[in-house]
């Protein structure tokens, strides 16, 4: 069958998923599902050996678990992801000899999990995903996120940290060096790097903008 055919067929089964599995999280919705898979599918463009069904499946379904940044099993939240979208694909008649590969693609996109790619499927919704905490929506989420978890916006009277430590468990704004900055470093594409550079320095842009009216 038509691969292009397949893909067509297969996204709305895959949204539909999605959809049944949201939590009304923002920062998690099917707009950031959405972006994953823009993002993946122009990575695919310049690696036509990997999967695009996998991508597919893996971009839409990352997410199926969504555990608060605070909760103690979020470093296991993709693995559970990734077992509840083997179990919905298998009951909606996806190829079973792709099933693993969908599964490794979803338990290595997360950050706290620290499961290392070993698929090029994998690198890239890795790739996908980050992206999408970086750059003005990344931004967004960001401070969605922070709102979220009742963390102030920033220290009051030292925005930058030079005379204390970071912590993002506080100040949502100490998240750009402790984390977004990092992100940047572990994109496993090409592509990937390249976009994370340029919306990382986005990021430090504004925030040296919002330091400026916050000390003001």
């Amino acid at each position: 069958m038509n691969m292009r055919v397949d893909l067509a067929a297969l996204r709305p089964q895959l949204i539909q998923i999605a959809r049944n599995a949201d939590t009304g999280d923002g920062a998690h919705d099917l707009s950031h599902l959405e972006r994953v898979w823009k993002a993946a599918a122009g990575m695919l463009a310049h690696h036509p050996e990997a999967d695009a069904v996998v991508v597919m499946a893996a971009s839409y379904l990352h997410d199926l678990v969504n555990l608060p940044k605070n909760h103690p099993d979020r470093a296991r939240a993709s693995a559970m992801a990734a077992d509840q979208a083997v179990r919905e694909l298998r009951a909606a008649g996806y190829p079973s000899a792709k099933l693993e590969g969908v599964h490794h693609a979803i338990e290595a996109h997360s950050y706290s999990a620290n499961i290392p790619p070993r698929t090029i499927e994998a690198r890239i919704v890795q790739d996908a995903d980050r992206l999408d905490a970086l750059g003005p929506v990344g931004l967004a989420r960001m401070f969605h996120v922070g709102g979220q978890l009742g963390r102030a916006l920033a220290h009051p009277d030292d925005p930058m940290g030079a005379h204390r430590q970071l912590d993002d468990g506080i100040y949502t704004l100490d998240h750009i060096e402790l984390k977004l900055a990092s992100i940047a470093g572990t994109m496993q594409t090409e592509g990937g790097r390249v976009l994370a550079a340029t919306r990382l320095d986005w990021i430090r842009r504004f925030r040296d903008e919002f330091v400026a009216d916050w000390s003001a």
